[in-house]
This record gives C-alpha cells, structure tokens and sequence, in this order.
C-alpha cells in the first residue's frame, strides 16, 4: 500500500504535513531536515524541487529555491540523496515541484526514480488537470506515485468532483488563489471555503494549505480538514535557527505543540 493511503487510514485528524527545500539551507542537508522531522513526530513531508520561475510561490521559497540552485541543487541530485533514505525514514514523502525540469528529466525516468527511492506522491502545481489525465495520470499509477492536485476557493464544485475521483492521497486544498506565505489568521470568508469542500464529503481527505504559520491558522486548518501543510514559516525557520533541530522544535512550538 502506498505510505500516503496508510498514513490517512491510520490518522484522520491533525495531520501535519510540513515543506521545505531540498538543498535549503545547505546542499547536503535534505535528508538531515528529514531525519529531524521524522524524530519530532511530523506526520508527511513534501520536499520542494527548486526551480527558477517558481510562480506559485511567494518571496520566502522562492529566495529558498534560489539558494539551493546556487548551492548547486538539481533534480538527479534530490534523487542521488534520496538513496536509501528508506533505511530509517518511514513517513511519507511526496515531491513538490514545477513541470518544466520534470519534463526535462522524462517524466517516465521522473516516476521510476521516485519508485526507486521510495518517493510515495508528487505535486506539480502548473500540470492542467486535463493533461494529468491525458498524458501522466496512467504513468504515475503504474509506479504507484499519487499525483497530488490543488484546488482554491474559485475551483468549481464539478472540477473538485473530477479530481476527486481521478486522484488519490488527498486533495491539497490551497487557502487562497495568492501565492505560498504566512499569514497571521484565516478570516471568515476562508473558513467558509473550508467547510464548503468538508461539506462536499469528498472520497479523499484534504489537507490546508498556503498560509499556515501558527496556531490560529493551524487550528482552523485542521477544522475543517484532515491536517495542515507548513511551508514558507518552517523554510524561515531553517534560515533563521541555529540548527535543523531548533527550527524543527520552534516550529512545533509556534504550531501549539502536537
């Protein structure tokens, strides 16, 4: 069974996924973030392919990004770092990235070496959904890599519908049609997103994301939810902390423990 179908079976509440950039801080510290978030009890992970024209992002990963292609990151290498990280690392983990150096690596080549070093989904924020279905939906599941779709408040009900039944995993469902960044609370017209999908009783469960920094947004995340995804504060954290794992800790601690 795939690590994200095995991970909503066992927990349905308070799922915390949490994003960071491979090579971000440093080139050689991808899976050391891992290793910390495994050991605080984080629940999935999705690791961010940099790329340079990463449009759905704000200031925050896209200087991440940036970083790491200075710091001489690319695809092949998440792959190369990625080997035999199944010898300790249990939970989930899904890559996060653009199409453009997807395509560039096949993205046949792309699902192999995910299967190959037990990458469990992806997400591609700039793939059509009609394309997915056209072109890759057939690729992925035949290495039983989950194709992770979002959806905003203006996707409609029937295009939610349709991704719901073509996909598996969860839904990632975006808080706002604006780019990834913290933000301080979720007001009421989000919420009312929220618990417009949750009333839709989906096949798969969704989990919030976009926004979320602190308990407030934490908390009314997972109101309405399966769990919350944490990217742009704990990629500031990284920056900021003298460790890996005081960011990881902080991190926990801004969210209100879990």
């Amino acid at each position: 069974m795939n690590r994200i179908d095995k991970l909503f079976q066992q927990k349905t509440e308070k799922i915390l996924s949490v994003y960071f950039t491979a090579g971000f801080p440093k080139l050689n510290d991808t899976c050391t973030v891992l290793h910390e978030l495994q050991a605080h009890g984080i629940d999935l992970v999705e690791i961010g392919i940099p790329f340079s024209d990463p449009m759905a992002d704000g200031v925050v990963i896209q200087q991440a990004g940036q970083k790491a292609l200075n710091n001489g990151m690319s695809l092949a290498l998440i792959f190369e770092q990625l080997q035999g990280v199944r010898q300790t690392i249990t939970m989930p983990i899904i890559l996060m990235g653009y199409l453009n150096p997807i395509m560039q690596y096949g993205f046949e080549n792309f699902c192999k070496s995910c299967a190959a070093v037990g990458v469990d989904g992806v997400i591609i924020p700039d793939l059509p959904f009609a394309d997915y279905m056209q072109s890759y939906k057939a690729i992925a599941e035949q290495h039983d890599i989950h194709v992770i779709m979002l959806i905003t408040p203006e996707t409609s009900e029937e295009r939610v519908r349709l991704i719901d039944e073509h996909t598996k995993g969860f839904i990632y469902m975006v808080s706002s049609a604006a780019t990834t960044g913290a933000q301080q609370s979720f007001d009421e017209k989000k919420q009312d997103y929220f618990k417009r999908i949750d009333a839709m009783n989906l096949r798969n469960p969704r989990l919030v994301g976009f926004g979320v920094s602190n308990k407030a947004t934490f908390d009314a995340a997972i109101s309405h939810a399966a769990g919350a995804i944490v990217g742009s504060k704990f990629v500031q954290l990284l920056e900021q902390s003298a460790t890996i794992k005081q960011a990881v800790e902080q991190l926990i601690e801004d969210l209100g423990g879990l």
